[in-house]
């Protein structure tokens, strides 16, 4: 039993870790790239990654469900060509985290870059750095507070998400469980102690993470 609860606890946070640290990258890259390309596009694809804040679980476990699964859009691919099966896979679980975290940390680096002055990147460019070396010399030192608030909001995110992923991952012990999972079927089973077991182990985690996120801002803030 020791076992199973530890086991548990180690892939939800192997999966928010994952997620986050693929979000983050993910989400330089776009506002990056979005950035570049003209303001009506710019606008219809920060709709599609928006999308999730507005969007149930349910109905976005399920748009999940017929992009992935085995007959999907791309799942039956995946499937056909690779024998690879997202559906009931912990990799479903990770997938569907970076979902939802997704708008989360792009909004969070998006609005960071959106403050900066204009006059550090045209210092860049005087000295002769390429836009490559602006992003990872000037932009991405100038708004490291913005991309730790959004890589906190999206462990957080992944730690409590729920609804999709059970649809996606399933509810699958030793395999694909979670705590919320967990926490779900206990409390469905009258199981109050290992219910309860998991909320004092989920709510430690998440006290702990803002701990983190305190004490590196209150640092931040003296060193202004």
């Amino acid at each position: 039993m020791m076992n199973l609860n530890i086991g548990i606890i180690f892939l939800t946070l192997r999966i928010a870790i994952i997620s986050t640290i693929l979000v983050s990258i993910s989400s330089i890259i776009l506002v990056y790239l979005l950035n570049k390309v003209n303001l009506k596009l710019k606008i219809g694809l920060e709709m599609f990654i928006n999308l999730p804040i507005f969007l149930s679980p349910s109905v976005l476990g399920y748009i999940l469900i017929l992009i992935l699964g085995r007959r999907g859009i791309i799942g039956r691919y995946l499937y056909e060509y690779f024998n690879i099966s997202i559906l009931f896979s912990w990799w479903a679980g990770i997938i569907t985290a970076f979902i939802v975290s997704l708008p989360l940390m792009y909004n969070s680096i998006k609005t960071g870059i959106a403050s900066l002055n204009p006059v550090y990147f045209e210092a860049g460019k005087e000295v002769g750095a390429s836009e490559v070396q602006i992003l990872r010399l000037i932009t991405l030192p100038l708004i490291k507070r913005n991309i730790l608030a959004g890589m906190v909001l999206s462990f957080g995110r992944a730690i409590g998400e729920f609804g999709a992923t059970l649809m996606l991952a399933g509810n699958i012990p030793g395999r694909t469980q979670t705590i919320s999972m967990v926490i779900y079927s206990a409390s469905e089973s009258g199981d109050t102690g290992t219910a309860n077991f998991f909320l004092v182990i989920i709510l430690g985690i998440s006290f702990f993470v803002m701990l983190v996120y305190n004490y590196l801002f209150r640092k931040e803030r003296e060193n202004i």
